[in-house]
């Protein structure tokens, strides 16, 4: 037995029973694997609103909580080790020392997205990730709200906004996740690889189909052709660099030896997949919200003759859909050393599992937990603040948050411009906000 592992089995983290363990499995990490944690399966998402299977989740963690403390709590795996994040300071902690001791390469995910990216800057370490993340930053424009090829990516917004609500209104003027979820992709496809894409719903069904295998993570052999397929389309989009497209823009930016721009390119055709839902979970909230919604219109009027609007009412908006409905549920670490706590000492290769739905919906700690709040994101929120992470944070902080919350808000932006929304297919209490919205199931009479 070596040195450094005489810490950790001297002092150990305390560790959950079998029986707490396996309640865990069920109400925390179960319905995350059922309904998708790469790609969502509606039948599931539809379930888990219905019984409120979020919510469980989230009253399981406040029991070990109230049990344990501050953890972190080892669960009882048999060969292999996990620990749950059950304190604010831990998540801080966590997300902001990394790669080092807490790596973004977890163990589970690389084996998810090995199916269609498997080196992207999110599951490589070191040098490599070094070069990718610093790639991935410049191109996707990381510490600027308004991206400076924002002036090339509005006309596109503008554009399937109003074609969308056109087929809407040829439809009936009933605003459902599909229509919504195709032009949206239209835009995604044109702002990232160019206008030669807007059709290519081939791409986007490959991409589809790779990540549902992701679903599997190792349970399911890799398509090497499938994926093969993928990273050459993305390759061409660089060779071709269309004038106006992240791809192009991509090209411009410095490049290491490591940096495989053609492999970092899936990873936002993925991102944007979960931004469309919740961005269409955030029209909801405004329909519910008719005072934050007239705000919001009067914001709109102020700001339409900027090239780029800021528009920080609707991006708070989004940024309150994810705090409310995370579409990235389970914020994964890995540690690369032993790591010492207050508590005990957290053995080297631990997955560092942080619920973020417990962070963001736990009502004994939080007086906004399940009510709309979006005053929440008029600063920039810090290490002081208690803990929402709607894009992670620390060094592994999503490097294309903005460029999301510019689209987004300019979507929602350009349609609440062009129609009136009424929610039809839920009643939503504004006080009491349910633990999971089912996108799918959304609809909307627009007028």
């Amino acid at each position: 037995m070596t040195a450094s592992s005489i810490s950790s089995v001297q002092n150990p983290l305390p560790k959950a029973t079998l029986a707490e363990t396996a309640q865990v499995l069920r109400d925390v990490q179960g319905p995350m694997v059922a309904k998708g944690p790469i790609i969502r399966r509606p039948k599931v998402v539809a379930a888990s609103e219905r019984f409120d299977l979020d919510g469980r989740g989230v009253r399981r963690v406040q029991v070990l909580s109230d049990k344990y403390g501050r953890g972190p709590l080892m669960l009882n795996i048999p060969g292999r080790n996990m620990a749950l994040i059950l304190d604010p300071d831990d998540v801080h902690r966590v997300l902001e020392d990394c790669p080092e001791p807490f790596a973004t390469a977890e163990t589970l995910k690389t084996h998810a997205l090995k199916h269609f990216e498997p080196k992207v800057a999110l599951i490589s370490h070191g040098a490599e990730r070094t070069q990718r993340r610093r790639l991935n930053e410049h191109t996707l424009d990381h510490g600027h709200p308004i991206h400076q090829m924002a002036a090339m990516f509005m006309p596109v917004v503008e554009q399937e906004a109003e074609a969308l609500l056109e087929e809407v209104r040829a439809a009936g003027g009933v605003l459902e996740y599909d229509a919504f979820l195709d032009a949206w992709f239209r835009i995604v496809r044109r702002v990232v690889l160019g206008d030669s894409a807007r059709e290519n719903t081939e791409l986007t069904e490959l991409t589809e189909k790779l990540r549902a295998d992701g679903n599997w993570a190792f349970l399911k052999p890799v398509d090497k052709t499938g994926r093969a397929a993928l990273l050459a389309q993305m390759q061409q989009a660089l060779d071709r660099a269309e004038p106006g497209s992240l791809a192009a823009f991509m090209t411009q930016q410095p490049q290491g030896s490591e940096a495989e721009p053609a492999q970092q390119i899936p990873q936002w055709l993925f991102a944007f997949d979960p931004a469309g839902m919740a961005t269409f979970r955030a029209l909801a909230l405004l329909s519910a919200h008719p005072q934050t919604l007239d705000a919001v219109k009067h914001q709109i009027r102020e700001e339409q003759q900027e090239t780029a609007p800021l528009l920080p009412l609707l991006r708070s908006t989004v940024l309150e859909s994810l705090r409310l409905w995370p579409t990235t549920p389970m914020i994964l670490r890995e540690t690369t050393t032993e790591v010492e706590f207050a508590n005990g000492v957290m053995p080297a290769g631990t997955s560092v599992l942080i619920f973020a739905p417990f962070f963001h919906r736990d009502e004994r700690q939080l007086d906004f937990a399940h009510r709309f709040a979006p005053e929440l994101w008029e600063r920039p929120r810090t290490r002081e603040d208690w803990p929402l992470v709607p894009f992670s944070a620390g060094p592994g902080l999503c490097p294309g948050r903005h460029l999301v919350l510019l689209l987004t808000s300019k979507f929602m932006a350009e349609i609440l411009s062009r129609a009136s929304l009424q929610l039809e297919s839920h009643s939503l209490d504004p006080e009491n906000l349910p633990s999971l919205l089912n996108n799918f199931g959304l609809r909307f009479r627009a007028n």
